[in-house]
């Protein structure tokens, strides 16, 4: 299987570990899930899902962001406690994955699971010289590290406005430089904060995943994730934040989705343009979203555009009633079954080739065609069904099944019981 690796820039032959270990940076709870989430985790979950397909062991994390300064300004706004709020967004956006059939990751941390680890990587940090302390915070000087920018490939002149407009802070006079980052800070008025060597105070949001990361799946991960507005700052301080310390490659493989748009720009909860989950599944099958979501390649930007939604509505239909088709009992002849094979071969070669589910939903799409053809005819398309619903559950698709799958909800139940209120 080949995938495209940001650090390389270069799309590479993927050879998992035993087990592959894959991270995916998880929400920030406080207002999910619109469709630029569903489709970074639709993308992840079909990798994983034609992993298990090729008898690979996964282990996955996906975590939440549950203690962030967005966290913060939002349960302020709303005048309610900040956990609580925390809790209920991440309810929110488990159900929607439950019902968008997501397989659940093995392992759904929370960055306050983790304090005490995140203290002692930053310890680790300051002791190889890369971190500094200012007045009870912890800052990363990226001057002491340099191979920072190796992964997003921004000149560094070209870092500070972009870093500033996802987070960072360049007026901080405690920074010996405007693009340092803070590991640990320290605590201000009202906020909540746990011990440290520094004082109280909480971590930085890009120590959060690379401590939980790391902690779940080693020092070094097969494929870290997300969307790819999270390149730069995040995964990149991601990767300073780990090797200067362990002295080993932190991920192998980093795999980046494409945002989409709607309204002429990006999607996000800032500009309010969101097309939400939820309220498409009012109307539409999850089949239907999964269908329209993994008919973009996950590396091209794309907007939403609901007469395509509708589309794949009907497809979702099709290919419905081609896994129900009853057939017959003549045997195919060498036209229709070659129909089948050249619809397995495609299917496969597209998912080969840097997880291409675009050409994979039209494999699946001729697959049914033929299976149309073969039940009119009187021939016995078992086999060709089997194949059918193989890998439509590789693109997630739950066809005549009813509810997602038992361990989609049995998996997501037991994470969504430590947010329970």
């Amino acid at each position: 299987m080949e995938l495209y690796n940001t650090l390389s820039q270069t799309t590479e032959l993927y050879k998992p570990a035993d087990p592959a270990t894959i991270y995916v940076c998880g929400i920030t709870p406080y207002d999910t899930t619109h469709l630029g989430h569903a489709f970074t985790y639709t993308v992840f979950d079909i990798l994983i899902r034609y992993l298990e397909f090729l008898e690979y062991p996964v282990r996955y994390v996906q975590n939440v962001t549950d203690i962030d300064d967005d966290v913060l300004r939002k349960a302020d706004e709303a005048d309610e406690d900040w956990q609580a709020l925390g809790d209920r967004w991440t309810r929110h956006f488990i159900e929607d994955l439950r019902d968008l059939n997501m397989r659940p990751p093995d392992f759904y941390p929370r960055a306050t699971d983790v304090i005490s680890d995140i203290v002692s990587v930053v310890e680790r940090l300051l002791d190889v010289g890369v971190a500094y302390v200012a007045a009870g915070n912890v800052y990363f000087h990226i001057d002491a590290w340099p191979d920072f920018g190796k992964l997003s490939q921004i000149p560094r002149r070209e870092m500070l406005p972009i870093a500033n407009e996802r987070g960072n802070f360049p007026d901080d006079p405690l920074k010996q430089d405007p693009l340092d980052f803070v590991l640990w800070q320290a605590q201000k008025p009202g906020e909540p904060a746990w011990e440290s060597p520094w004082g109280l105070g909480r971590p930085g949001w890009h120590i959060e995943c690379s401590t939980m990361s790391t902690g779940l799946l080693g020092e070094t991960i097969d494929i870290h994730g997300g969307g790819g507005d999270l390149i730069f700052p995040h995964h990149e301080c991601e990767i300073a934040q780990i090797e200067p310390a362990s002295g080993r490659t932190f991920v192998r493989f980093w795999m980046h989705v494409a945002m989409v748009h709607h309204e002429g720009e990006k999607m996000s909860k800032s500009l309010g343009n969101l097309v939400m989950a939820r309220d498409l599944l009012k109307v539409y099958s999850a089949d239907a979203i999964r269908l329209y979501l993994a008919t973009h390649h996950y590396r091209t930007t794309w907007s939403f555009d609901e007469e395509r939604l509708a589309h794949a509505a009907v497809l979702a239909e099709n290919l419905r009633r081609a896994g129900g088709l009853k057939g017959g009992s003549i045997a195919p002849p060498a036209r229709l079954q070659r129909l089948f094979e050249k619809a397995e071969v495609n299917f496969i070669r597209a998912m080969e080739n840097d997880l291409n589910t675009a050409i994979a939903v039209g494999a699946l799409e001729d697959l049914a065609t033929a299976l149309e053809d073969g039940d009119r005819n009187g021939y016995d398309i078992e086999q060709a069904q089997a194949m059918l619903r193989r890998f439509a559950g590789i693109l997630g698709l739950r066809l005549n099944a009813e509810k997602p799958e038992t361990r989609v909800i049995e998996g997501w139940h037991q994470h969504i019981e430590r947010f329970q209120a």
